[in-house]
């Protein structure tokens, strides 16, 4: 049986949200709950090896960080490659989400790059940059034309634990 305590959830709940601009965002965020920077950490680290979140991400909102173009980027790559190519791949900085999928009977792409440009021939320039990199050039730019959402699920969104505002305003 998974046992979640309230300092637990009051933890879940900081976590979820935008970090504040601070140099020190989980002391400001610990400090909303009365605890250590430390503790906090601790038990963030903790509820990941208990299973009960499975990772601690960032989501970019690239338009704000000066990109105006992205793009996904569909790879075909040999099935014994995948993984090593993936490695690769995920390892350009431009590059914010790399992952692998099984190919459908009208698409042969195995494997996903989501990649962030000022423009897309700055997108197009990146991929074939990684393309020379893991020498696959069977390949395809998907420009995202409309973004419809951007957030995450929210789980413990109690307003008793922070007061009116649900800490919010980190």
């Amino acid at each position: 049986m998974i046992v979640i305590d309230e300092l637990d959830k009051k933890v879940i709940s900081l976590i979820q949200g935008d970090l504040p601009l601070n140099r020190r965002p989980f002391a400001v965020m610990a400090d909303k709950i009365g605890m250590s920077e430390e503790e906090l950490l601790r038990r963030a680290n903790d509820l990941k090896k208990r299973g009960i979140i499975r990772r601690f991400g960032a989501t970019l909102r690239h338009q704000e960080a000066g990109f105006s173009s992205n793009a996904m980027v569909a790879w075909f790559v040999p099935d014994d490659l995948i993984e090593e190519t993936g490695n690769i791949l995920a390892r350009f900085r431009e590059v914010t989400h790399c992952y692998q999928r099984k190919p459908q009977k009208d698409w042969q792409y195995n494997l996903y790059t989501m990649i962030h440009g000022s423009n897309p021939d700055e997108c197009y320039r990146i991929a074939d940059r990684m393309s020379r990199a893991v020498k696959i050039d069977n390949y395809i730019l998907l420009f995202s034309e409309k973004e419809f959402k951007k957030t995450s699920m929210e789980y413990f969104k109690n307003t008793h634990l922070f007061g009116e505002n649900n800490g919010r305003d980190l």
